[in-house]
């Protein structure tokens, strides 16, 4: 599995929407933006408009997982932030890194 490193920091989520390039897609929206560091980051955001405490663990999960298999193409040095949308409880892991792909390619950040 891939490494990545997790957002926590208040101050990190707010800067990534306030200053990121933000794709939008049914499932989720995503925020991208070039950090210092050499590291690839990531931050999930789940609304309580979401559901109970299992379907917000479980779109956290759907998105951790595709991004993990999408992450060994990004080029390092990016922070993302992905707040999820309520069709993605209907969706898989591996529709949702095809369309993270769909948006990294868009926004070349692949490694081709």
């Amino acid at each position: 599995m891939y490494c990545f490193k997790k957002l926590k920091q208040n101050s990190d989520f707010r800067r990534i929407y306030g200053r990121g390039k933000a794709f939008v897609k049914p499932a989720f929206v995503t925020y991208a933006l070039k950090n210092r560091t050499d590291d690839i980051r990531i931050g999930i955001t789940v609304s309580k408009k979401l559901g109970g405490a299992v379907q917000r663990n479980r779109a956290k999960r759907i998105l951790t997982a595709a991004f993990a298999s999408v992450a060994p193409e990004l080029k390092n040095g990016y922070d993302f932030v992905f707040v999820a949308r309520t069709r993605i409880l209907t969706k898989k892991s591996t529709d949702i890194a095809a369309q993270m792909k769909e948006i990294f390619q868009e926004a070349e950040l692949l490694n081709i």
